[in-house]
């Protein structure tokens, strides 16, 4: 078992924030893991084991339109998300990422430093011990540049252990 899984959030920050919504090939999710399903869109389903460190990084296609992660939510079961878009978070259920770093020391409770280059942004967290196949989603909120619909959402993506 690799100790570490890292996932890759590629934005059409263009298209997105034209669109107004992460579907319709604005995100594409991938990662490296061994036996994951949907790469390359944004039902990404990542196999993993307890104890593993899971990574999240953002890249944008538009390269002088910054895009990074805002937070990650692992989802209630139970919950109707409605994967709209433009609502508003829902409250945390589990604190996901627990660790934002930003290349120059790592911050809790995702807080951002003051300063900080989101191309160098990393989130990061341990497996917990988590039913066996059956995918945990999660939401991914990601910030595109600034203004009022800067911020999208997708709740789609999940961890799964084996």
């Amino acid at each position: 078992m690799n100790p570490k899984v890292s996932i890759v959030v590629v934005v059409d920050v263009i298209g997105a924030l034209s669109d107004g919504t992460l579907r319709n090939g604005n995100l594409c999710m991938i990662d490296d893991g061994e036996q994951s399903t949907g790469q390359g869109t944004p039902e990404l389903c990542t196999v993993v084991q307890p104890g593993q460190v899971v990574t999240w990084s953002a890249l944008a296609v538009d390269l002088q339109t910054p895009v990074e992660i805002k937070s990650i939510t692992f989802l209630d079961p139970d919950a109707e998300d409605g994967d709209a878009d433009a609502a508003p978070a829902p409250e945390r259920t589990e604190d996901v990422a627990g660790t934002r770093n930003t290349g120059a020391g790592s911050e809790r409770n995702g807080h951002a430093p003051e300063r900080h280059n989101p191309e160098l942004e990393v989130w990061s967290g341990v497996v917990p011990h988590l039913a066996p196949g059956v995918a945990h989603q999660y939401r991914l909120e990601v910030q595109m540049y600034e203004g009022e619909h800067s911020t999208l959402h997708i709740a789609s993506p999940a961890l799964m252990c084996r």
